[in-house]
């Protein structure tokens, strides 16, 4: 091993002997942190990355910021009766144990109408909360979301321009 430095202007080099035990022992540190090193960087196959939120957890958190959409599933969907083109899915996402309203609008909407989602106690009782978003224009748009593992969803259509008519998917 060369230890070398500057002393009074003057480049100073030592030369010492370095034992084969210690060699072989620096020599195994290094290749261990290297491939540490390299784990750390690199994902293993088939490693999915976690959602950022579970439950209630989840509440008035957006599902693709979140990264709950990534293995979400549409339970339900329902149309406008008085409004073609105006479509609402339930989402769920299992991962993330969080639902939310998925609204979609075919056509130019000219009035104000709403998707929502809706948490439940029960199938019909206990309400608990609600989020909506404003349907496109067209486009589709969702909900952020409102979870827990053991609670009643339902998505809806809300028309306030039409005499408050509601559309929802059923309770799941």
């Amino acid at each position: 091993m060369i230890i070398f430095g500057l002393h009074g202007g003057r480049t100073m080099f030592l030369l010492l002997e370095v034992p084969a035990t210690m060699k072989r022992a620096i020599a195994k540190m290094a290749t261990v942190s290297a491939a540490a090193m390299t784990m750390a960087l690199v994902p293993l196959a088939g490693t999915s990355y976690a959602a950022g939120c579970y439950g209630a957890g989840c509440d008035n958190r957006g599902p693709v910021s979140m990264g709950c959409d990534a293995d979400a599933v549409t339970k339900g969907s329902a149309t406008s009766r008085t409004h073609s083109g105006l479509r609402v899915e339930l989402r769920w996402s299992p991962t993330c144990q969080a639902a939310w309203a998925r609204v979609t609008a075919t056509g130019e909407q000219w009035w104000e109408r709403y998707g929502h989602i809706e948490k439940w106690s029960g199938a019909g009782t206990g309400f608990q909360r609600s989020l909506q978003v404003t349907f496109p224009n067209p486009g589709t748009d969702w909900t952020n979301m409102l979870g827990s593992p053991t609670a009643y969803y339902r998505a809806c259509i809300s028309d306030p321009a039409a005499t408050n008519d509601v559309d929802c998917t059923p309770f799941w």
